[in-house]
């Protein structure tokens, strides 16, 4: 069990936002926040690991003007190619 002490105008808002939002009271509303804030910090980890696992994935590639108006007609290909 945690207690905190908030200043009252922060109190204040953060029982503002929890009725705002739903909840039963701000104690909820606090535990939803820690919950978002924990699968936040799990997807930010998830997305560094795959950047990294793409930057070690083969021959590094220099990216120049040519080479992102060629990935960007790729990508204009193959949109145009799923609408047909």
């Amino acid at each position: 069990m945690l207690n905190i002490s908030l200043p009252d105008q922060v109190q204040t808002f953060v029982e503002e936002q929890a009725i705002a939002a739903g909840f039963n009271s701000a104690n909820e509303y606090i535990y939803h926040l820690i919950l978002r804030e924990q699968e936040r910090l799990a997807q930010h980890k998830r997305i560094e690991s795959l950047l990294l696992e793409g930057l070690e994935s083969g021959e590094p590639v220099e990216a120049t003007d040519d080479w992102w108006e060629q990935k960007r007609t790729q990508l204009v290909e193959r949109f145009q190619q799923s609408d047909a």
